[in-house]
């Protein structure tokens, strides 16, 4: 049994590698991290006695999913579990300057694993078995300025997965998307002393916490998985404030980017 986790070498993708070796699987695990990948391979095979097979790859590349399948045809490699985690987080006013990254997060975000999907699926709809996790976030039903691009490419993934969920069923393919609230990762790169605040008062997630809900999610195939309480109060407190107190909330913000220049 195979799994794929992309963006493996770090945060989340680490902790689904650890859960699923525990279970027995070999892994692929798919980064842009070269030492901290390699790392991990190495930890986990030695921990756990299982196959890991380290890929250092860009996957915000365009070809970077019909390369990584061309990779798995070639060595032979049947992915039973495709987790589709990578991902990447900036917190700014779309303009010019930024851009370039934006493109580079739809590409990591949409087009990477809608393709990966594709090309993974099809081979587990001809098997008539298999699992698809893709990542999603509380934020995709959070349209918000500052994570313009996070959250719509949040909310493709979500809608993408609930629509793929009915399409694979017939064949026996599981497409689980998971939607967290705020989690303790790096991604957002918040000060520790934050990110144990808000675990602690309870605001905050941990990566063990939650990949713990969501591979039993997929192993049970179901459609979505929303752990954490703020998935269903917040959403609907923010859609529901007045447009012009978002808008006086953001001005503070694009001040002092002014100041900053």
């Amino acid at each position: 049994m195979l799994a794929l986790i992309t963006g493996g070498s770090s945060g989340m993708g680490k902790i689904y590698a650890e859960r699923l070796a525990e279970t027995g699987y070999d892994l692929l695990l798919v980064s842009n991290q070269e030492k901290e990948l390699q790392e991990v391979a190495d930890d986990l095979k030695q921990r756990f006695g299982i196959n890991v097979i380290p890929r250092f790859q860009d996957l915000s590349a365009e070809a970077a999913a019909d390369e990584l399948y061309a990779f798995c045809q070639e060595q032979h490699l049947e992915v039973e579990v495709l987790i589709n985690n990578a991902g990447m987080f900036f917190f700014e006013e779309l303009n010019p300057d930024n851009e370039a990254k934006a493109m580079v997060m739809m590409r990591l975000h949409i087009y990477t694993p809608t393709r990966l999907c594709l090309l993974f699926g099809n081979e587990m709809k001809r098997r008539r078995h298999g699992y698809i996790l893709n990542m999603s976030s509380m934020v995709a039903k959070l349209p918000c300025p500052g994570i313009t691009i996070y959250s719509a490419s949040k909310a493709y993934l979500k809608s993408f997965g609930k629509s793929l969920y009915f399409e694979m069923r017939p064949y026996g393919v599981g497409v689980t998307t998971v939607c967290p609230a705020a989690i303790a990762t790096p991604l957002y790169k918040l000060k520790p002393s934050l990110l144990k605040l808000g675990v602690k008062i309870g605001l905050i997630g941990t990566p063990q916490w939650l990949v713990k809900r969501a591979l039993r999610g997929m192993f049970h195939k179901r459609r979505v998985v929303k752990p954490g309480l703020m998935n269903y109060y917040l959403p609907p407190l923010v859609n529901v404030l007045p447009k012009w107190l978002v808008a006086k909330l953001w001005k503070p913000y694009i001040h002092d980017l002014g100041h900053q220049e």
